[in-house]
C-alpha cells in the first residue's frame, strides 16, 4: 500500500525543469531514499511532498488523499532540516512540547509524549537544555523527536546529517534507522551521499536532471545497476566496452573485446537480450574480481598503484583499457607497482549495460590473456 505518490509532477524555475514528470509510490512503512547530486531535483521532490513547493503539473497524494494544493500544515507530515531549526530560547523538552500545544494538547499529555520522545532519542538527561548547550548530534536528534512527536503520518528528512562530521553521521544513520523501525513510520530521505543511502534505505530512487533514473533496493542498484550513471553514481565500477555476440542462456551472454582476443560472459536484462554487435558497457565490481585466480573471465595487466584501504588493498592495474580496472583484495599484503597479474570473475559478477556513450563510440581495444 503506497502512503506517498507522486504522480507526473512537474517543476519549472526560471524557465529551468527542476523537476520533470517524476513520478513515483512509497510503500507504507518504509524508508526510501532520494540521492542524486545538486540540481538533480531531489529536495524539489521533497518538499512539495511536504507543501512548500507546488507542482506545475501532475498530482502529490497522501494515503489516497490528492495534497497538491493543501497547505503544509495540513498535510500530516513531519520535517527535519540540515539545519535544525530549534527555537533557541527555549529548552530541549519546550521545543519538543511546542507543536503539542498547537495541537491544544492538556499539560499531562504533553509532558507523557515529552517524556516518551526523549527516550526515543536517548536524551531524557537533557530536557531542560538550551540549543546552545547541546553538539550537533544531540540537536539533530531534538529535531528529529521534534518530527515525531506529533505523530505524523509521513517523515522527511532533507540531508540531516549533512552538517555532521563523518563519525557523528554513522551514529545518526544507525539512530535513525533504529527509531524509524522502532515507530514504523513511512519516511522519505534525501541525501547525494550514495554510502548514507545504502546504509539507511529499503529502497532508492536515483534522480539525475530532474527525472529518475532507477529504482531498487540497494543490493539490486549495486549489483544491477540501470545504465552509466547509475553504475558509477553507487560505489566504485569498473566500465569496459564490449560488443554482443549474439545468443544467451541462463541469464548470461556472451561479448567479445574490440580485439576480439577474447570472449566473456555477462549477465543481461533478460527481457531486452543483446543483438549481435551492440555496443555494450560490462559493469564490474573491484571487490568482485580475484588477482590469479582461475576464473571463466580473465584479462591481464601490470599494477600501477596499490593503496592500503583498512580491509585491503584496492589497486589499479593497466590493461590496455582507457582507464585502469580497479581491483579491491582482502589480504595482508598487495602485488608491488610493475607487477604483471592476471585478473579473473565470475560471470554473473558482471553485468552488461546498454548506453547512449557505449552505443555511440567505438569499443578501445584491451590485452587479454585469453581463457
Amino acid at each position: 500500500m503506497a502512503t506517498v505518490q507522486l504522480q507526473h509532477v512537474v517543476k519549472t524555475y526560471g524557465g529551468a525543469q527542476v523537476v520533470d514528470g517524476v513520478s513515483l509510490s512509497v510503500r507504507d512503512g518504509e524508508l526510501l531514499t532520494l540521492l542524486g547530486p545538486s540540481g538533480c531535483g531531489k529536495t524539489t521532490c521533497l518538499r512539495m511532498i511536504a507543501g512548500f513547493v507546488t507542482p506545475d503539473a501532475g498530482k502529490v497524494l497522501i494515503a489516497g488523499e490528492d495534497v497538491t494544493r493543501v497547505p503544509a500544515w495540513r498535510r500530516d507530515t513531519g520535517m527535519v532540516f540540515q539545519q535544525y531549526a530549534l527555537f533557541p530560547h527555549l529548552t530541549v523538552a519546550q521545543n519538543l512540547a511546542f507543536g503539542l500545544r498547537l495541537r491544544r494538547l492538556a499539560p499531562p499529555a504533553i509532558r507523557a509524549h515529552v517524556d516518551e520522545a526523549l527516550a526515543r532519542v536517548r536524551l531524557t538527561d537533557f530536557a531542560d537544555r538550551y540549543p546552545d548547550q547541546l553538539s550537533g548530534g544531540q540537536k539533530q536528534r531534538v529535531a528529529l523527536a521534534r518530527a515525531l512527536i506529533v505523530r505524523p503520518r509521513v517523515l522527511l528528512l532533507d540531508e540531516p546529517l549533512g552538517a555532521l562530521d563523518q563519525k557523528l553521521r554513522e551514529e545518526l544513520q544507525g539512530e535513525i534507522r533504529r527509531i524509524q523501525r522502532e515507530v514504523g513510520i513511512t519516511t522519505i530521505f534525501v541525501t547525494h551521499d550514495q554510502a548514507e543511502a545504502v546504509s539507511l534505505s529499503d529502497r532508492i530512487v536515483v534522480m539525475r536532471d530532474g527525472a529518475i533514473r532507477q529504482i531498487g533496493t540497494p543490493q539490486t542498484l549495486y549489483d544491477r545497476p540501470a545504465d552509466r550513471y547509475v553504475a558509477s553514481f553507487i560505489g566504485r565500477i569498473n566500465l569496459l566496452d564490449v560488443r554482443a555476440q549474439g545468443g544467451a542462456a541462463n541469464g548470461l551472454a556472451a561479448v567479445r573485446t574490440a580485439d576480439g582476443a577474447a570472449t566473456w560472459h555477462a549477465a543481461f536484462d533478460e527481457a531486452r537480450p543483446p543483438a549481435a554487435g551492440e555496443p555494450l558497457l560490462l559493469a564490474l565490481r573491484p571487490e568482485r574480481i580475484r588477482v590469479g585466480e582461475h576464473l571463466p573471465n580473465r584479462i591481464g595487466g601490470r599494477v600501477q598503484e596499490a593503496t592500503y584501504a583498512g580491509d585491503g588493498w584496492l589497486l589499479q592495474i593497466a590493461t590496455g583499457a582507457p582507464a585502469p580496472m580497479l581491483v579491491k583484495i582482502s589480504a595482508r599484503a598487495a602485488p608491488a607497482p610493475g607487477d604483471q597479474v592476471t585478473l579473473g570473475w565470475d560471470s554473473a559478477d558482471a553485468v552488461l549495460l546498454r548506453d547512449e556513450v557505449a552505443a555511440t563510440q567505438p569499443a578501445e581495444p584491451i590485452d587479454v590473456v585469453a581463457a
